[in-house]
């Protein structure tokens, strides 16, 4: 079985750490809304999820189009690393979260962030991914992501029952971080970032 090309290696570890970091407040979000924000409601988590996916639907096409637009892959990674930035303080923020409009302003946050990382990864991912595989490592792609959400999700759930929400949106932002970390380490640095666009200039 082919192994896939180290770049692209890199992509799905980081995918896989973006989402196993919010997979651990999947189980618990509602509860935490419906029991520890004033105003909580069955239509807050409602509303707080829809706008995290409007706000992350309506932005990403405009930073997808400017990547695009702009030459190389560096302004692909200045988006990818604010973006993980994001993800990794929203939970923090969370810990000083108590009324509604925190709660719909943080998903909305949420959702810019992601909208600078899911483009990025999927452009990167696509111009480096190895001919006639693509299949495959679009397979391993969101292999890895699933495990991710579902293996975390079950972690975390475990550990809001026993020691409490915080400790979960503690986590989250040290996981994001990982992802941040091994965006800015591995995937900024690494020489195939940019062959893309090079080959296509030849």
């Amino acid at each position: 079985m082919i192994k896939p090309n180290r770049l692209i290696v890199k992509i799905i570890i980081v995918s896989f750490f973006v989402h196993a970091g919010w997979g651990l407040i999947a189980p618990i979000f509602a509860l935490f809304i419906t029991g520890h924000i004033r105003g909580g409601s069955v239509e807050l988590v409602g509303l707080a999820v829809g706008i995290h996916w409007i706000v992350k639907s309506a932005v990403q096409p405009f930073l997808a189009y400017k990547m695009d637009v702009v030459k190389g892959e560096h302004d692909d990674m200045v988006f990818l690393l604010n973006g993980t930035f994001l993800i990794t303080m929203v939970p923090l923020m969370y810990l000083f979260a108590w009324d509604a409009w925190h709660i719909i302003l943080l998903e909305g946050i949420r959702g810019i962030g992601l909208a600078m990382i899911i483009p990025t990864l999927s452009g990167i991912f696509t111009r480096h991914v190895d001919k006639d595989w693509e299949s495959y490592a679009w397979s391993l792609q969101s292999t890895g992501m699933g495990f991710a959400a579902g293996f975390f999700a079950i972690f975390g759930g475990v550990v809001a029952s026993i020691l409490g929400y915080n400790v979960v949106f503690v986590l989250v932002s040290l996981i994001s971080a990982i992802a941040m970390g091994l965006t800015y380490f591995t995937i900024s640095f690494d020489p195939w970032l940019n062959k893309g666009d090079q080959e296509k200039e030849q």
